[in-house]
């Protein structure tokens, strides 16, 4: 799995035999991996973590356990949460955790998966810089001075997890200066699976529709996450925008739930949603949509051909429970380790739950230094 070459006797995604019109990853064994095979594009995010005090959460009106989006009353969060207390950071934002994950999972080669996003030229954007280092993901970010780089304030008290996000730099990428660079747009080419979380459907929706294109054309396998109920609220015309080239559908049971209402679907049943899902027009006849619903505790729900599978998720005693917050883009990202490596979709499953069960254990989305994965 080492090897930066191909091997000769696998056929590539793109040249397996055609079944029934349509195609499905993992119908032969593990592909060798080389760097840059998994492309991610998001929001990157600087996690900025703490011990706090009530007296820190009382001052910025935070609840102990919530998600909020930073607005003018916290601007100096940030700042005093790193002066005041003992912090650690990470690279965080929903695609680079899962990008991170997959990584961690696949181990070698280094550099498997690519990160393209917007960050600050300041100090927190050198440190994310570092951390996707330190994470080996080869993450090529668009620098830009006119927003501050993205933080997530995550201010643990016990057992609890108030986390406040200010995308700032984030929302700022663009297309015309960062992704249609050949440079850039070279590595992009060089992937076999591409993976971009709903969320940046708010921030570059052309810059989805490239990527997504490119997929469609190669026959490469084009992933992407309904990541919030609000995604399929209010960005409803950019999702369905980009839904015809959707090779592979993840999401939770609540926005399924909420896509579904969106779309008229008239169930609230996850199985008959994945495949009406399913069923949504699709510009590369070559794959039929795969959608793919977790459910917390619950079974996931896997659409993929003619049938709707369910698979059982192992389960955590509550006190071994540290921190839900990471456990659905680790799932993702677990998923994607092995959907890169041409391995059945059950296997693609059990690894995504196998991801989400060492996340939940640990402290954000962090983890050991090695997987205990066999």
């Amino acid at each position: 799995m080492a090897s930066d070459e191909p091997t000769a006797k696998k056929p590539k995604l793109s040249e397996k035999k055609e079944k029934e019109n349509t195609e499905c990853p993992g119908e032969t064994a593990a592909a060798k991996l080389s760097p840059n095979s998994l492309f991610g594009m998001g929001n990157p995010l600087l996690d900025i973590c703490a011990v706090v005090d009530k007296d820190f959460l009382d001052k910025y009106a935070l609840k102990p356990n919530d998600q909020i989006l930073a607005d003018d009353s916290h601007k100096a969060l940030f700042e005093e949460l790193v002066k005041k207390f003992n912090v650690e950071y990470h690279a965080g934002g929903a695609t680079q955790n899962s990008i991170k994950i997959a990584q961690w999972m696949i181990q070698e080669p280094h550099n498997v998966g690519t990160f393209f996003g917007c960050i600050g030229k300041d100090k927190f954007g050198q440190i994310l810089k570092q951390k996707a280092e330190e994470a080996h993901i080869d993450a090529h970010y668009y620098e830009q001075d006119e927003e501050p780089t993205g933080t997530c304030a995550a201010c643990i008290t016990g057992d609890n997890r108030s986390l406040v996000a200010h995308l700032a730099a984030a929302n700022c990428y663009k297309k015309e200066k960062h992704l249609d660079l050949e440079e850039n747009w070279m590595l992009v080419e060089k992937a076999k699976v591409y993976y971009i979380a709903g969320f940046f459907l708010t921030v570059s929706l052309e810059s989805i529709l490239k990527v997504a294109k490119h997929a469609s054309e190669n026959n490469k396998l084009f992933c992407l996450n309904l990541s919030a109920p609000f995604i399929c609220q209010f960005f409803k015309d950019n999702l369905m925008q980009v839904m015809p080239y959707v090779d592979l559908l993840f999401g939770n049971e609540t926005e399924a739930s909420a896509f579904a209402k969106e779309q008229d679907f008239e169930t609230k049943d996850i199985k008959e949603i994945a495949k009406k899902t399913q069923a949504l027009p699709k510009v590369n006849k070559k794959r039929q949509r795969i959608v793919v619903f977790t459910q917390g505790n619950d079974d996931t729900v896997l659409a993929s051909g003619d049938k709707t599978e369910t698979f059982p998720v192992e389960k955590v005693d509550p006190k071994d429970i540290v921190d839900t917050n990471g456990a659905g883009d680790a799932f993702v990202g677990g998923f994607l380790s092995e959907l890169v490596q041409e391995k059945p979709l059950d296997l693609c499953v059990r690894a995504g739950h196998y991801a989400g069960h060492v996340i939940i254990k640990q402290s954000g989305c962090t983890f050991p230094e090695k997987p205990d994965y066999k």
